[in-house]
């Protein structure tokens, strides 16, 4: 196994939410602990949401100050502000509504209520990134969370679109994802793999292929994930039930 990447696997999806629940509460402190304010980029999805709902739940979850927390995201479908079917809608219903955030410190993708296209979303986000990193074009990330798709892909990055090779951009708007609603913003890799740490979430047997693929050498999108000091996959069981030649 690269050092710089681990794979852990929980016996089913509850274990696996209420595990990344606590790791990510503690990999915030941590970052706290060196400096503030922190940033993350959420992701989307059934899993993502379990995982925001046991942070709620959780006793340690006040060792971060959450009010020094930004929070970003790695995709998002380019619908009115809150649809239900928005990464952002998902986040404030399961977790930021209950907790002591401070709003500015929230960076939602521009919606399409607010600007016209896809690209001006994408526009709007880079420039956000950029005075947020000072000019640096992006503001730090401690950690990115994903998901993976069934096809392999991350963030709204999609198996042999041109997106995949925007290497010069943090934020793209993308026209035709095969899942709806075909418009989409998604961070770039060179976004995603800017942070210290990205972790990659999956649950169930109908991730395992993509899983098996992104870590033993497959043409996925997933597979490029690289986090600057560690890319962590986290998956149950049976997203982990066709790996073969990691070893654990």
């Amino acid at each position: 196994m690269n050092a710089d990447r681990s794979v852990v696997v929980h016996p089913d999806a509850t274990n696996l939410a209420t595990a990344t629940a606590a790791r990510l509460i503690n990999r915030l402190a941590d970052a706290q602990a060196d400096r503030k304010p922190a940033h993350v980029a959420l992701t989307g999805g059934r899993v993502a949401a379990d995982v925001y709902r046991h942070i709620l739940d959780s006793r340690f979850r006040d060792t971060v100050d959450w009010g020094a927390v930004h929070f970003w995201w790695g995709d998002e479908r380019f619908l009115p502000t809150g649809n239900k079917d928005r990464n952002e809608t998902q986040a404030h219903e399961a977790f930021l509504d209950e907790l002591r955030v401070d709003r500015e410190h929230l960076h939602p993708m521009p919606s399409a209520d607010t600007v016209d296209t896809v690209e001006e979303s994408a526009s709007v986000y880079a420039a956000e990134l950029d005075a947020a990193g000072h000019g640096r074009g992006l503001p730090g990330f401690d950690l990115v969370l994903l998901g993976v798709g069934e096809d392999g892909h991350v963030a709204s990055l999609f198996p042999g679109q041109e997106s995949l090779k925007a290497s010069d951009r943090t934020a793209v708007g993308v026209h035709d994802s095969p899942k709806p609603p075909s418009e989409r913003t998604t961070l770039t890799f060179a976004a995603l793999n800017s942070a210290e740490e990205v972790w990659v979430i999956a649950s169930g047997a109908g991730k395992a292929e993509a899983v098996a693929a992104a870590l033993e050498g497959g043409d996925v999108p997933a597979a490029e994930v690289r986090g600057r000091r560690h890319t962590r996959w986290l998956v149950d069981a049976d997203a982990a039930s066709e790996l073969q030649k990691f070893e654990f």
